[in-house]
């Protein structure tokens, strides 16, 4: 049986031949998953978010076929997906991951462009499927790149970014903001990324962590994006928006805010859930800018303090962490070598990282897993991790 750790573009395409027979012209793509340093819950409130692309992939081959066939197939999810170029494109629940390729197919059509011919498509991944490192964004802008090289769209990086959201949007009806696709589109080894999502401009920062390293510590509770209470966060973040505007604070969202000025308006806000959704936003944009100043600094302790504060944010005021991964950002916190954890990605589940000594890592996997097991029942896993390229051909 073939694991997910095992899993290679060679892997991959001695696959694709076995399902799809022989052949020139197959073409192999890499999409990488990623972190996210600090800024949580803020990049579809205006703020500026602090991701990198790390070094676990999701693969895809493909090849053009000679008639109008559409087929997927993806090494760990069973059954085959079979559609046409002239399908006209709608979410369904029966049709699985296919939904996140389909989705991005239907905004390919809405922009006109057009395909002269079907393809075979195999997919395989070793970044954890709903596990907070945002495997869906791998997933559509990979193949989405990869389709748009193999048919010669020339789709730019970033357009490859908004189509993933477009999709997420109007396909999956998941309201996400634009950092997942934006860092595995975008993404350079070596360093992370200080995106505006106002703006949708981004800078790189080098990601020098000298012998520390970020280990991701996956819950291994799953959940669905759509499902959790995402979207309920998201319509809180807008009523608060709505309230300090309607008191005359007049700003196009809530990351505009500095926490001197929040101080100074919040009280306007009456609702104490709202008010507490709001304050995580503008504190974690403060976050975000302390955290590149210290890593541009050298300064990974301060990056490691601005972690934990992170995480008692995300878990006091916007409410998405959970016994899981306070369990986890609580274990880590007591152990030799760790300088700084919380949870990445959209919570209720899914992963959180830490900062390690190098040294220290593999007894820090070790007891950090042992000790969440012994709280929750069951086993989380964990991996230590490097920066990593975005989206790209492999030749």
């Amino acid at each position: 049986m073939i694991e997910k750790t095992t899993v290679t573009p060679e892997l991959l395409k001695e696959n694709f031949i076995k399902i799809y027979g022989p052949g020139e012209g197959i073409r192999m793509f890499a999409s990488p998953a990623r972190i996210n340093i600090i800024g949580e819950h803020i990049d579809y409130n205006g703020g500026k978010v602090f991701p990198a692309a790390i070094d676990k992939y999701l693969y895809c081959a493909i090849r053009k076929r000679a008639d109008s066939k559409i087929i997927y197939n993806d090494l760990f999810f069973p059954g085959t997906f079979e559609f046409t170029t002239d399908t006209d494109f709608k979410f369904d629940k029966a049709n699985d991951y296919a939904n996140f390729l389909n989705g991005i197919l239907s905004c390919m059509k809405k922009r006109g462009l057009k395909f002269n011919t079907g393809f075979d498509c195999l997919i395989a991944s070793n970044v954890p499927s709903a596990g907070g490192i945002s495997s869906s964004s791998a997933l559509e802008c990979g193949f989405a790149w990869a389709v748009s090289e193999t048919y010669g769209f020339n789709i730019s990086r970033k357009d490859i970014a908004l189509m993933g959201q477009q999709s997420e949007h109007e396909f999956m009806n998941v309201n996400c903001g634009i950092m997942d696709q934006y860092i595995i589109a975008t993404g350079k080894k070596d360093t992370a990324e200080v995106l505006d999502c106002a703006k949708i401009e981004h800078e790189y920062v080098p990601l020098n962590l000298g012998d520390y390293r970020f280990v991701v510590m996956n819950t291994k509770k799953q959940r669905k994006l759509a499902d959790s209470k995402y979207n309920e966060r998201r319509a809180q973040c807008e009523e608060g928006l709505a309230i300090l505007n309607k008191a005359g604070v007049n700003i196009p969202d809530l990351c505009s805010l500095s926490v001197a000025e929040f101080e100074k308006v919040g009280s306007a806000i009456k609702d104490d859930v709202i008010y507490r959704r709001v304050r995580h936003c503008v504190t974690e944009m403060d976050r975000v800018l302390k955290a590149v100043d210290a890593l541009k600094a050298d300064n990974l302790k301060e990056l490691g303090q601005l972690l934990y504060a992170s995480h008692k944010s995300l878990k006091e005021d916007y409410e998405v962490t959970g016994l899981e991964l306070d369990t986890l950002v609580d274990l880590a916190s007591k152990k030799e070598g760790c300088i700084g954890a919380r949870m990445t990605g959209a919570g209720f589940g899914g992963c959180a990282i830490a900062l390690v000594h190098k040294d220290h890592v593999e007894n820090f996997i070790q007891n950090v897993g042992q000790g969440y097991k012994e709280v929750v029942g069951y086993e989380g896993a964990f991996f230590g991790c490097s920066s990593g390229d975005g989206v790209r051909e492999i030749k």
